[in-house]
C-alpha cells in the first residue's frame, strides 16, 4: 500500500488550436472527417463488461446532411436499465474502495488522450452529429472536457484536504465517502463536454453512474466512452446506456439503490424528475443528491454609454454561435435608443456577412439546428413575428430543411418587453431586442430581472461604473454567470464555475470544488486516545 499526500498535477486551461488554414491540426480534422463520414458506424451500449446490442437499430445523421447516414445505435428498453444499475452496483464497493489517486490518474490519463490521439477523432464526431463548427467544437469536445477531467482531480484533492480541528487527547477526522447507491447521468446533445463531465465527475469521486445521454449526441458518447475505457476505467463504472427518457426514469426513480442525479437538460424534464424523485422518496436508502442545469433566457443589458462596436459584437458571438443552442447564448437584449441604430448596422453587417452551411466547410460560422422537432419550432416562432405588427424583423427570417435543418440567424425588434420571444427559452438562432428611451435604465432593470423564471447567465455593456455597479446590485438574482461589457457565454473551468439558480438549475457550479462535493458522503470520525474512566466531571466534586 503506498503512503503519502499526492499533489495531482496543477491544472492549466487547455490551449485552444487555432486551425488556421495549413495548419498540422487542420490538416488532422479534415482528414479525420472524410474517415470518419465515409464510414458506418455499429454503436453498442456499454454495460458492465458487455457491448450490448439489440434488434432496434436507430440511424444517425449529421443535422446538417439529413440525408446522410454516419451509422447507426442499438436502442435499448427498461431491461437494460435495470442491467446497468445491477452492473453499477456490483462495481460499487471496489471501485469506491480505490485509491483516490488511482481514480484521479484514470481522468487525467483520458485528459491527456483527449489532448493527444482523440483530439481530432471527438472534435470530427462532434462536428458531424452536432453541427459544430471547428472552433465551437475544439471549445467544447476538446478544450472543455479536458479541463473538466484536469482540474476535477485537483478540486478533489481540495475537498479531501477540508479536515476539522482537534482538541487536546483528540483527533478529528473527515471522510468524503462517495454516495451510497448509483448516480444517473442525464447528458444533453448541445456540450459533448457536459456530456462527459456529467458522468465523469460522480465518479472521480468513486461513485458509480448510470449514464444516459440524448440521442443526438450519442455519435460523440460512445467515443467519450471508448475514451475512459482506454484510459483504464473499470468496467462497470460507468454505463452508456440508449434508452427513452421516460422508459429510464421509471425504472431509475423507483430503484432503492438510486443515490443522485447528474443533469443538463430541459426545465420541464428537470422538474418533472423532481416530482417523481419527491413522489417516490420513502423508496430510497438516502435522501438523493438532485444537480441539475436547466434552461435559460439570458440577457443582454446596455447602458447609455456603452460601446456599440463591443455591444454588437457580443450580440453577433453571444447570440449566433453554435446556432444559439447554448443554455447560456444570448436571447434577449435592451438597448437605448441612442445607441440602436449603430448597433443594428454593426449587427446587420454581420450577420450579412456569416456564412451558413455544413460544418465541413471550414468556412462557415452557421451551421444546422440540431434536428426536425427544433427545426419546426423556431419556423413557428419566426412565422408568428412575421405575422405580428408589432414585431419587426431586422435580419434574417428565413428557413429550410430540404438539405439540413437550416434557420438563418434572425434578429427581432418588438415594441412589448414582455412579448413570447423575450420570455419563453427558444434555443436557436433567433434574438429579440427591445430599444427603451436612456432614461428608463433603472426601469429597464426591473423588467430584466422580472421578465423569465431563468437566471443562469446575463450581462451588462456601460461605460458608467455607476450603471454597471446599480445593474450589478438589482441584477443580483437574474444570473448566476454575470458578465460586465462581454457576451453572456463561454465559461471557462476553472476561472467562471457554471451554473443559474431560479428555472435554471441548482446553482452547483459545473467545473467546480462546488459541484464535486456534491457527490460525496461526509462521515466525521472522533478518536479519543486515553478515554476517561470515571463518569463524574469535576463540577461534582463538594466545596
Amino acid at each position: 500500500m503506498m503512503s503519502g499526500f499526492f499533489k495531482v498535477p496543477t491544472p492549466v486551461n487547455e490551449p485552444v488550436k487555432t486551425y488556421i488554414p495549413g495548419s498540422p491540426e487542420r490538416i488532422e480534422l479534415q482528414n479525420t472527417l472524410r474517415t470518419l463520414k465515409s464510414q458506418q458506424v455499429d454503436i453498442p451500449m456499454y454495460i458492465g463488461s458487455e457491448e450490448v446490442r439489440t434488434n432496434n437499430k436507430k440511424q444517425l445523421s449529421p443535422p446538417h446532411e439529413h440525408q446522410h447516414i454516419l451509422g447507426h445505435f442499438h436502442e435499448g428498453d427498461a431491461s437494460h436499465v435495470q442491467q446497468a444499475i445491477e452492473a453499477a452496483l456490483a462495481a460499487r464497493q471496489r471501485w469506491a474502495n480505490m485509491p483516490w489517486q488511482s481514480r484521479a490518474a484514470i481522468f487525467l490519463k483520458a485528459a491527456d488522450l483527449l489532448a493527444g490521439p482523440y483530439r481530432a477523432r471527438l472534435n470530427a464526431a462532434t462536428m458531424l452529429g452536432q453541427s459544430k463548427n471547428v472552433y465551437q467544437a475544439e471549445i467544447d469536445s476538446a478544450c472543455e472536457l479536458i479541463d473538466f477531467l484536469r482540474f476535477n482531480a485537483a478540486f478533489m484533492t481540495e475537498i479531501y484536504a477540508q479536515q476539522p480541528e482537534s482538541s487536546p487527547g483528540v483527533w478529528n477526522r473527515l471522510e468524503h465517502r462517495p454516495l451510497e447507491g448509483f448516480v444517473f447521468a442525464l447528458t444533453p446533445f448541445n456540450f459533448t463536454a457536459i456530456a462527459g463531465n456529467l458522468p465523469a465527475a460522480p465518479a472521480l469521486m468513486g461513485n458509480v453512474v448510470v449514464w444516459k445521454p440524448a440521442y443526438t449526441q450519442i455519435y460523440s458518447a460512445q467515443l467519450i466512452m471508448q475514451l475512459f475505457k482506454e484510459a483504464g476505467l473499470p468496467d462497470g463504472v460507468i454505463n452508456l446506456i440508449y434508452v427513452d427518457g421516460p422508459v429510464a426514469g421509471d425504472v431509475i426513480f423507483k430503484h432503492p439503490d438510486f443515490a443522485g442525479i447528474h443533469f443538463t437538460g430541459s426545465t420541464a424534464v428537470f422538474q418533472h424528475i423532481w416530482k417523481s424523485i419527491g413522489e417516490n422518496i420513502q423508496t430510497y436508502k438516502g435522501y438523493p443528491r438532485i444537480v441539475g442545469e436547466t434552461g435559460g433566457k439570458d440577457f443582454i443589458v446596455a447602458h447609455p454609454s456603452a460601446n456599440a462596436k463591443a455591444l454588437a459584437v457580443a450580440i453577433s458571438r453571444g447570440a449566433f454561435e453554435y446556432q444559439g443552442q447554448k443554455c447560456s447564448a444570448a436571447s434577449r437584449a435592451y438597448i437605448p435608443a441612442n445607441l440602436w441604430d449603430e448597433v443594428k448596422q454593426f449587427v446587420t453587417e454581420d450577420l450579412q456577412s456569416f456564412k451558413m452551411g455544413s460544418t465541413e466547410d471550414f468556412g462557415n460560422f452557421i451551421n444546422a439546428v440540431i434536428d426536425e422537432k427544433s427545426f419546426d419550432k423556431l419556423a413557428k416562432y419566426i412565422d408568428a413575428a412575421k405575422n405580428d405588427p408589432d414585431v419587426e424583423i431586422i435580419t434574417g427570417g428565413t428557413y429550410d430543411k430540404s438539405e439540413g435543418y437550416f434557420i438563418q440567424p434572425t434578429v427581432l425588434k418588438v415594441k412589448d418587453p414582455r412579448y413570447v420571444t423575450m420570455c419563453e427559452e427558444l434555443f436557436g438562432p433567433l434574438f429579440t431586442v427591445y430599444v427603451y428611451e436612456p432614461d428608463q435604465f433603472e426601469e429597464i432593470l426591473e423588467i430584466v430581472d422580472t421578465t423569465s423564471p431563468y437566471a443562469l447567465t446575463g450581462s451588462i455593456f456601460s461605460q458608467d461604473r455607476y450603471a454597471i455597479d446599480l445593474a450589478t446590485q438589482k441584477l443580483l438574482h437574474a444570473a448566476g454567470n454575470f458578465y460586465i461589457n462581454d457576451k453572456p457565454t463561454g465559461a471557462v473551468v476553472g476561472q467562471q464555475p457554471f451554473g443559474g439558480s431560479r428555472a435554471s438549475g441548482t446553482n452547483d457550479k459545473a467545473g467546480s470544488v462546488f459541484n464535486l462535493i456534491r457527490w460525496t458522503s461526509t462521515r466525521t470520525i472522533k478518536e479519543t486516545f486515553v478515554p476517561p474512566v470515571d463518569y463524574r466531571y469535576p463540577f461534582l466534586q463538594q466545596d
